[in-house]
C-alpha cells in the first residue's frame, strides 16, 4: 500500500533519466520541457515520441529559461515535471514479487545526491526491489538523484522511515536478514553464505559518508560484512561499495 509523498521525484532532468519516466509509465507525467535549438538526436525523438503517447505536454523553452528551472548542473536540455515518487509501508516492501523474494537497500544517513543517485542505479542493476530512506538527515529523490539514477527510480519502490535502527528491527521480526557494510567487519563479504542464507528476503544496509554505519544501526543489523581490500586506500566511496555488495549478493542469490 502506497501513500503520501515525501519522496521526491517531481522533476526529472537529463535524457536517460526523463526517457525512462515516459517509458516506464508508472507514473503521471504533466510536461516534458525541451531547450529550443537542440540538434536532432534519436534519442530527442524517442522522448517526443513517448511524450505524445503518455499525453505529456511538450513545452520548448529557451536556454535561458531551462538554466533558470534545472536544478541540475547539466540538463542535458531535457527536463520534465511528474507526479511524485509514492512512499510504500516498510512491510510492503519486504512482500515477495512474483515469486522472487525482496531484496532491499537501506541507507542509513546518506546525504550526497550524487552518491545516492549511483547507488539507486546500481541497485536497480543488480536486482533491488525496494529501498529504505530515513524521513529525516538523508537525501531523499532531488533531481541530481533522479539524473545519476538514469531512470532506476522508476522501478525501485521506495519507503520512508522515522528512523533506519527500528526499520531494522522491524525487518528483522519479518524475516529479513540484514547486511550492514562496514569496513571494520571482521567477516568478508564473500564469506557471507557460510552460515546465512542470502536466498531470502535480504537488505542491505549502507552508512552515510565519512561515518559510516552508526552506532544503533551497526548493532541493530543481522551481521556485518566487509569488503576485502588490496590497494593503499582505506575504503571505497558509499556508491562504489554499494555497487560491489548488490552485485556480489545478486551472484549468491543466483538473481
Amino acid at each position: 500500500m502506497s501513500h503520501g509523498a515525501g519522496v521526491g521525484g517531481e522533476q526529472v532532468e537529463g535524457r536517460q533519466a526523463v526517457r525512462e519516466l515516459l517509458a516506464a509509465g508508472a507514473r503521471q507525467v504533466r510536461e516534458v520541457w525541451i531547450t529550443q535549438g537542440l540538434d536532432p538526436s534519436p534519442e530527442l525523438d524517442d522522448i517526443e515520441r513517448l511524450a505524445h503517447r503518455r499525453r505529456a505536454r511538450i513545452v520548448a523553452v529557451s536556454t535561458g529559461r531551462m538554466e533558470a528551472a534545472a536544478r541540475t548542473d547539466n540538463p542535458q536540455g531535457v527536463l520534465a515535471r511528474a507526479k511524485p515518487l509514492e512512499a510504500f509501508d516498510l512491510d510492503d516492501l519486504c512482500a515477495a514479487d512474483r515469486g522472487r523474494a525482496a531484496f532491499l537497500v537501506v541507507l542509513d544517513g546518506v546525504t550526497d545526491p550524487h552518491n545516492v543517485g549511483a547507488v539507486l542505479r546500481s541497485a536497480e542493476c543488480a536486482g533491488v526491489t525496494g529501498v529504505v530512506l530515513p524521513r529525516h538527515r538523508a537525501a531523499h529523490v532531488t533531481p541530481t538523484v533522479a539524473k545519476v539514477a538514469a531512470g532506476a527510480i522508476e522501478h525501485l519502490a521506495f519507503a520512508l522511515v522515522p528512523g533506519v535502527p527500528n526499520a531494522l528491527a522491524r525487518l528483522d521480526e519479518l524475516g529479513v536478514v540484514s547486511v550492514g557494510l562496514d569496513e571494520d567487519a571482521e567477516r568478508s563479504l564473500y564469506d557471507l553464505d557460510l552460515d546465512l542464507d542470502v536466498r531470502g528476503p535480504l537488505a542491505l544496509v549502507l552508512g552515510a559518508e565519512h561515518r559510516g554505519l552508526a552506532a544503533l544501526t551497526r548493532r541493530r543489523c543481522t551481521t556485518l560484512a566487509a569488503i576485502p581490500h588490496h590497494g593503499k586506500l582505506p575504503s571505497l566511496n558509499v556508491a562504489a561499495a554499494a555497487s560491489v555488495a548488490c552485485f556480489e549478493l545478486a551472484r549468491r542469490r543466483g538473481t
